[in-house]
């Protein structure tokens, strides 16, 4: 009897497993058969939403179903990659976070989330330097100069950022701690919000990320003074780092990358992860980034929830010697 059961019992431990590998490769092939949402924790026109847009136009065509991209903008990006979070892990809603994402953690006292164990990594897609950029009125022309005029100036000076906490708030808070300046802070509802602004001159200054300002330096309306990675973009090789302008050390590099929420099945991120690797290699794709200031990466989950680890702590350290805070 008890070989029998033995026996019987292996049975139908293979038969459950043939089941279980047969039902994801089902589930792998059927994936995507609808449209899928994705998430942006920000609004319309800032650089995470061009990225989003360009990126999946491309996995829309590769994939053979739509890609919605929501923007849902709000407490620095908190408000839309809770939706991430919270959505069923079923790969048909997806976020694209920003460094937003690392640098919550260490600005709020709770988080509706746990950064790292409320998501499923799928893959960083693109780093976004951000850039220091003036009115034309203001009598500047580079960042010694822009330096020294706030210098003269103190606290009659306001910047613009997207809102408290986000990249676009701590690059320029790190620049004024570096600096030794003070400059008044406005927050605004995301980064397409302060542009308008900014070309008015209500605000003077601003470090939106260099894709949601190139073609407006392009065309004259607004003057870059600087990025904020330690290597200048293609996208405008004549405007020099923070570094080389004077900062030394100053990096202050965004990126984006892909996320879903916590247990999104692995066959769904390979696949996934698969197809944002093509796009990105596609000149359809790389070309319209890296002309804005994108440059394209692409890495593995593995990779990109390491350097969600490791800029975590990057911007703890920048928060604490910086005293950026919340208002």
């Amino acid at each position: 009897m008890t070989l029998h059961l033995n026996h019987s019992y292996r049975i139908h431990f293979l038969i459950g497993i043939i089941f279980i590998i047969t039902s994801h490769l089902t589930f792998a092939q059927s994936y995507p058969n609808r449209s899928i949402r994705l998430v942006v924790p920000f609004t319309a026109g800032g650089g995470t939403d061009i990225a989003a847009r360009i990126v999946s136009q491309r996995l829309s065509e590769q994939l053979g179903v739509a890609i919605v991209v929501d923007n849902r903008n709000g407490a620095g990006g908190i408000i839309g990659t809770d939706i991430v979070a919270k959505s069923a892990p079923d790969g048909y809603t997806l976020g694209l976070v920003s460094s937003s994402h690392s640098i919550n953690i260490s600005l709020h006292k709770s988080l509706p989330y746990d950064t790292v164990k409320d998501f499923t990594p799928i893959s960083l897609v693109v780093y976004a330097p951000g850039m220091l950029v003036t009115t034309l009125s203001l009598p500047v022309s580079n960042l010694k100069e822009f330096i020294s005029l706030a210098k003269s100036k103190p606290n009659q000076l306001t910047y613009g950022s997207a809102g408290n906490g986000t990249p676009t708030h701590l690059a320029m808070e790190l620049l004024k701690s570096i600096a030794k300046i003070d400059i008044n802070h406005v927050p605004y509802k995301g980064a397409g919000s302060l542009l308008p602004d900014l070309l008015n001159g209500q605000i003077v200054a601003a470090i939106p990320s260099a894709a949601s300002v190139i073609s407006m330096i392009q065309s004259g309306k607004i003057r870059g003074i600087a990025v904020t990675s330690i290597t200048r973009t293609a996208a405008a090789p004549n405007i020099p780092t923070m570094s080389e302008s004077g900062l030394n050390g100053y990096d202050a590099n965004s990126w984006y990358g892909m996320v879903g929420p916590a247990q999104v099945p692995s066959v769904i991120v390979k696949r996934i992860h698969s197809e944002i690797q093509i796009a990105l290699k596609t000149t359809q794709v790389s070309d319209k980034l890296i002309a804005l200031a994108l440059d394209p990466v692409g890495n593995t989950p593995e990779q990109f929830l390491a350097r969600i680890r490791n800029e975590i702590k990057k911007w703890e350290r920048i928060i604490q010697s910086s005293g950026a805070k919340l208002d």
